[in-house]
């Protein structure tokens, strides 16, 4: 698999990765992981797999702060830039391109779609709708990790992701949803302890353009194994819409 390098209007270098089909073929996915993950997380692996035997085009990356890429985790703000640079690269081999984000990557894919409407679509995977945690340990844990510095040094060290120090505020996913106009397709897990299925159903909601949604029982959070079937369905009718 060919290891590109990408480069962010905003100057950050990505550690990119590819999946290539013999010729180039009429579409291409961009995966876009999650917080703590990277492009060589083998769930993230997994989805590639799934969804290159299916004839397309694959590209993913470390996003910023991430794996081997420089820069800082603005929690899907920013990374909007890192999701650009992949998909110019998609680009170079095929006119349309599916953008599936999970968590952290669902923000930063659907803020980028907003902006680009020659996009064939989004695929939405365990994407909150507003800036709130769960009152468990996951989301006590998840704002120690970001939003102290005493989490953000821990969180480097031993998580292996540089968080910025500043919460940029930007607009919640909710209020982006409003504004996609491309095909997005929304899937979420029944079993997901960080993000409520009621998120997606927010999201839904405020979705003016071609959608739809699946709440997959047997699914966590993010790209988990239970959730490839429902992401490939969901790659299909983005292209098919």
């Amino acid at each position: 698999m060919p290891t590109p390098t990408l480069t962010t209007s905003d100057g950050v270098t990505l550690a990119g990765r590819r999946w290539l089909t013999p010729v180039a073929p009429d579409a291409a996915v961009v995966i876009v992981h999650g917080f703590s993950a990277s492009s060589e997380c083998p769930q993230v692996e997994a989805l590639a797999d799934a969804l290159h035997a299916g004839g397309v085009d694959v590209v993913t990356y470390d996003a910023r702060g991430h794996g081997r890429s420089e820069g800082e985790s603005t929690l899907g703000d920013h990374e909007a830039h890192d999701v650009a640079a992949a998909v110019a690269l998609a680009r170079e081999r095929a006119a349309r391109i599916i953008v599936v984000g999970a968590s952290m990557g669902g923000i930063a894919a659907l803020r980028y779609v907003v902006t680009d409407p020659d996009v064939a679509g989004a695929v939405v995977v365990s994407c909150p709708a507003a800036w709130r945690l769960p009152r468990n340990a996951r989301g006590v844990l998840g704002a120690l990790m970001t939003r102290t510095r005493l989490g953000r040094r821990a969180t480097a060290r031993f998580v292996g992701v540089r968080v910025a120090p500043r919460w940029t505020n930007p607009e919640p996913p909710i209020a982006l949803a409003a504004r996609v106009r491309v095909p997005v397709a929304y899937v979420h897990g029944a079993r997901d302890r960080l993000i409520p299925a009621r998120d997606v159903r927010e999201l839904v909601a405020a979705t003016p353009g071609p959608k739809r949604f699946c709440v997959v029982p047997e699914m966590g959070h993010a790209f988990e194994p239970a959730a490839i079937d429902a992401i490939r369905d969901a790659v299909s009718w983005v292209l098919s819409t």
